[in-house]
């Protein structure tokens, strides 16, 4: 398969928490709210377009124009910091974003595995969308959707997808995978779900030619800088998507598949 050539690269970003004191579990995951800024200015600097996810499905299942260079920044989970400034940081640089919500996480009272941190409240969701933000699903408790049973991949999938919609008033068509894991299975059960695209990470670049239901994204840890925002924005310093799965991905997941016949859903993380 070939790559991409440069100039059809699309960068789609994967932020989780922005923070100066995050929990250890998401921390490898969690940049400054500086950095953070300095990041977006490299963005803007870059003479990339912002756009949605949901402009990016709607280019790569009907034709929809994209400006010449889009980005595309999307948010995982819901943490505290996203309504507020995190949202009010993008909003100043009138860059549009997505924002996949894990529904259990920012319930009150509602079993999640998702570990304890600052989150969000579920009632706020409206808030981000007059932010200019997106909102997407995240499922319901964030497991490894690639070794649930039919039954319980429904339920995360359908439960997250009503509960938004009802908060938020109007459909829902986007989905990111909890921690990217999926599987052929997965992506027609997204699919039927009414789901018209999905997110996963494979830490690479997307492109023209990309999966609808595996959109590739880049994930941002704590040790990325500036420099490597600027060389994902001229289409370089990563893989470019679509590619098959590689023999280690597929083993690992049949090893996480034999444990959970074991041990039941387990958090994707």
């Amino acid at each position: 398969m070939k790559c991409a050539p440069v100039s059809t690269r699309i960068p789609v970003l994967l932020y989780h928490a922005v923070m100066d004191d995050p929990p250890d579990w998401i921390a490898e995951f969690t940049v400054s709210p500086r950095e953070f800024a300095s990041q977006l200015d490299a963005i803007v600097a870059s003479g990339r377009t912002a756009i949605t996810v949901g402009a990016l499905a709607a280019h790569f299942t009907a034709g929809e124009p994209l400006p010449p260079r889009p980005v595309v920044l999307t948010f995982d989970d819901g943490f505290a910091d996203l309504v507020g400034p995190t949202a009010e940081a993008l909003a100043a640089r009138d860059l549009p974003s997505t924002a996949y919500l894990t529904t259990g996480a920012i319930t009150p009272g509602r079993p999640c595995l998702l570990p304890p941190a600052p989150m969000m409240n579920l009632s706020q969701a409206p808030r981000l969308e007059q932010y200019g933000m997106e909102v997407g699903a995240h499922t319901v408790t964030h497991p490894q959707l690639d070794t649930l049973t039919p039954g319980l991949l429904r339920r995360e999938l359908r439960e997250a997808k009503a509960v938004l919609e009802d908060v938020l008033g109007h459909e829902v068509l986007h989905l990111a995978y909890p921690h990217g894991y999926n599987s052929p299975a997965v992506r027609r059960a997204v699919a039927a779900a009414g789901y018209t695209s999905a997110v996963a990470v494979r830490h690479a670049l997307s492109s023209e030619s990309d999966e609808i239901y595996r959109i590739a994204r880049l994930i941002l840890r704590r040790g990325h800088t500036v420099a490597d925002i600027e060389q994902w924005m001229e289409g370089r310093g990563a893989k470019a998507a679509p590619y098959p799965d590689s023999l280690p991905t597929v083993g690992w997941r049949m090893y996480r598949r034999a444990r959970a016949v074991l041990n039941g859903p387990e958090f994707a993380g």
